[in-house]
């Protein structure tokens, strides 16, 4: 089996705001249980400042065990959260100590957050936002049946992401992600690019099932419709390709010859 690694192109980002639009006036959210409510959080954030790196590394001492040092996850089940925006991991702290994120392995998570303060929150999250994101590699094996024939496993995940599915009233996923899946920390729309694949599959199924404990919805309700109309083979390839991709200049860095140091007159 032959992987390759996901190049994001810059040249695609000219598209984005048309995308994003259409996006997030296409989509009818799934039928909500209960009223949307305007308050993000049980974890009042409002009387906290911008996040401190350098303080929130000490505290994000205890989460290198699952996340990595440097928030890069060595081991499959757990995230990588290097490069996450850092509103996005203060929220997802909240909501695990809130108990209104269940899902996966987030109930270990629990011990670790539900005595941090707002503030700390922010800064454990604004010190992983510092750090570098890796990538994986994309399984580029030939599909051999099937509506996808002839594509590699990837580009199913890649088309999808780039450029959606109109006929199903999918929207590209880069419209909230972006071209190299950094997301966007406006409405906190996670960084997603280098992301573990079985992660990536695992959190769109959890969506596909349409159950969410959180007291606001908007954002759950989004990725349930859109999740709803994938298929396995699908989800599996966005999670394969979403875990390739990475910024071109990573490999432009990466390829380029040490500079000769010249002797001096």
């Amino acid at each position: 089996m032959r992987h390759a690694r996901v190049v994001a192109v810059s040249a695609v980002a000219v598209s984005i705001l048309a995308a994003a639009a259409w996006a997030q006036t296409s989509i009818t959210p799934l039928p909500d249980n209960g009223p949307i409510q305007t308050a993000s959080l049980e974890v009042d954030f409002s009387k906290t400042t911008w996040g401190d790196a350098t303080a929130g590394q000490g505290k994000a001492s205890a989460c290198a065990a699952c996340h990595g040092v440097d928030g890069n996850a060595t081991v499959e089940m757990y995230p990588s959260i290097a490069g996450q925006s850092e509103r996005y991991t203060a929220q997802q702290m909240a909501l695990i100590a809130t108990g209104q994120r269940t899902s996966g392995a987030s109930v270990a998570m629990v011990p670790f957050v539900k005595d941090l303060t707002p503030q700390d929150m922010r800064d454990i999250g604004a010190y992983f936002a510092t750090q570098k994101a890796a990538s994986g590699i994309a399984d580029d094996t030939a599909v051999t049946e099937g509506p996808y024939k002839d594509l590699k496993f990837y580009e199913i995940g890649q088309q999808l992401y780039r450029g959606g599915d109109v006929a199903r009233g999918l929207p590209a996923c880069m419209a909230c992600h972006g071209p190299t899946g950094a997301g966007n920390p406006g409405p906190a729309y996670p960084h997603i690019g280098g992301q573990h694949a079985s992660y990536v599959a695992r959190r769109l199924q959890e969506y596909q099932a349409g159950h969410t404990g959180e007291t606001d919805k908007a954002h759950f309700q989004i990725m349930a419709t859109v999740a709803s109309k994938l298929t396995e083979q699908e989800v599996q390839a966005l999670g394969s390709y979403l875990q390739g991709l990475h910024d071109r200049a990573d490999d432009v860095a990466a390829q380029s010859p040490a500079s000769t140091p010249t002797a001096a007159p």
